[in-house]
């Protein structure tokens, strides 16, 4: 009789450790502050080691999916298809925020003078949301060279140089020209997601560095301050979360619920970093091992982390009425629709820049005239706390984007799926 495989213990897996990381993190900021602060090297480092494999990974990902597509009116389906379901779910979400800021108003009643607040602050972020727009978003996707794609570390302009390379696998005279090509490429792939695998033994360590850092830097009382911002922003996300991705997995056959069990490790990864991007490469290897299909998978994840931010989006729309709310500043409900627009579009060209959540805020805030852009300000000493929530659940709406999408061009593996989310 074939004997079982042995599982292994549960305190040895990397979901346990990063768990581990996490409360030392936390105890290690509150009981030695300035020991804490001192161990940001350790989560910025660990967040480098990822970002150094991602483009890599997506363009090896990307390429082997589209040439194993082959068909490219088939290809040009599923990208129309992905980016209509980003639209959708991302104007819904924007919505959910603005309508949540409107009914419970977090910031009323702290009436602050915006000519007390000081910008200097913020000045790095206003510089930068220059960038934004529909001239700065197309100059961000576009990379310099071939190697600056991989270089400038912008997932955007990997997506572009990937997508090409993949047509013109499938463009080459001969099929045996074409295999060795991707022999090649499957081998590549394949060496740099052991090299992620490696890489992920140390994220413990970096949420360790991570949660120091922010309790040690920002002390315990911060989480007391703007806590109905804060509490705004988590609770809006949780019921988006279960509520409107839950409905969405249930129409699809797949239980939300399930999926975050399946997905644990990558959401603590998440949690502690408050960066989504930690996750992309363990993201698109679990995807495909659910049952959905490579070609989907390294399409529809890396268009997502630019198109199909659906934390950020309730973020924006809250923080920004939050500021109107906190310096008395009275919106129409045309100025409320007006700064839903703009944010239908800036929140789409903000993924290329680092920071993109409160930069498109600050863009957003400038744009619309009414809003004192200085009051950023105010939530700048808790934006760390909400990145968490809006990283969080940026990751669950691509997950959740992916197996729609999958199922929608029937390359979604139902049984495959049932059978990973139940343990089996």
């Amino acid at each position: 009789m074939q004997t079982p495989p042995q599982t292994r213990p549960f305190y040895t897996t990397l979901y346990f450790r990063v768990l581990v990381g996490i409360f030392a993190g936390v105890l290690t900021g509150l009981l030695f502050p300035r020991f804490g602060e001192a161990m940001k090297p350790f989560a910025d480092g660990f967040i480098k080691l990822i970002r150094m494999l991602i483009a890599p990974v997506i363009f090896f990902t990307i390429v082997l999916g589209i040439a194993g597509v082959g068909d490219l009116r088939r290809l040009g389906r599923v990208g129309i298809k992905a980016l209509l379901y980003f639209e959708v779910v991302t104007t819904f979400a924007l919505a959910i925020g603005m309508l949540i800021a409107d009914v419970f108003q977090p910031g009323r009643g702290l009436n602050i003078d915006p000519a007390t607040l000081n910008p200097a602050g913020i000045s790095q972020y206003t510089a930068d949301s220059a960038h934004l727009g529909v001239a700065g978003f197309l100059l961000n996707i576009l990379p310099d060279s071939f190697a600056g794609a991989f270089t400038q570390g912008e997932i955007l302009q990997v997506l572009v140089l990937a997508i090409l390379c993949g047509i013109a696998v499938n463009m080459l005279d001969t099929r045996d020209e074409s295999d060795r090509l991707l022999s090649s490429l499957r081998t590549l792939n394949r060496w740099f997601f052991k090299l992620v695998a490696l890489v992920m033994e140390a994220a413990p360590v970096g949420a360790f560095g991570a949660m120091a850092f922010t309790v040690g830097h920002s002390g315990a009382a911060v989480l007391l301050k703007l806590l109905n911002l804060m509490l705004c922003v988590y609770a809006t996300s949780f019921a988006f979360v279960f509520v409107v991705l839950g409905v969405i997995c249930w129409r699809n056959g797949v239980s939300l619920w399930r999926l975050l069990v399946y997905l644990r490790g990558e959401l603590l990864i998440v949690l502690a970093t408050s960066s989504s991007e930690a996750a992309l490469p363990r993201l698109l290897e679990k995807m495909e091992a659910l049952g959905c299909s490579k070609a989907v998978t390294g399409l529809v994840i890396p268009a997502g982390y630019s198109f199909n931010l659906d934390g950020t989006s309730i973020y924006l729309t809250i923080a920004a009425l939050f500021i109107a709310q906190a310096t008395n500043v009275h919106l129409s409900l045309r100025q409320q629709l007006f700064i839903l627009a703009i944010l239908m579009l800036n929140s789409k060209g903000a993924a290329a820049v680092t920071g993109g959540g409160f930069i498109t805020l600050a863009a957003t805030l400038a744009a619309i005239g009414t809003i004192p852009v200085a009051g950023i300000t105010l939530i700048l000493g808790v934006d760390r706390f909400m990145s968490e929530m809006r990283s969080l659940t940026n990751l669950i709406g691509n997950s959740v984007a992916t197996i729609v999408v999958a199922r929608w061009e029937n390359q979604f593996d139902q049984q495959q799926a049932g059978g990973v989310l139940s343990g089996k």
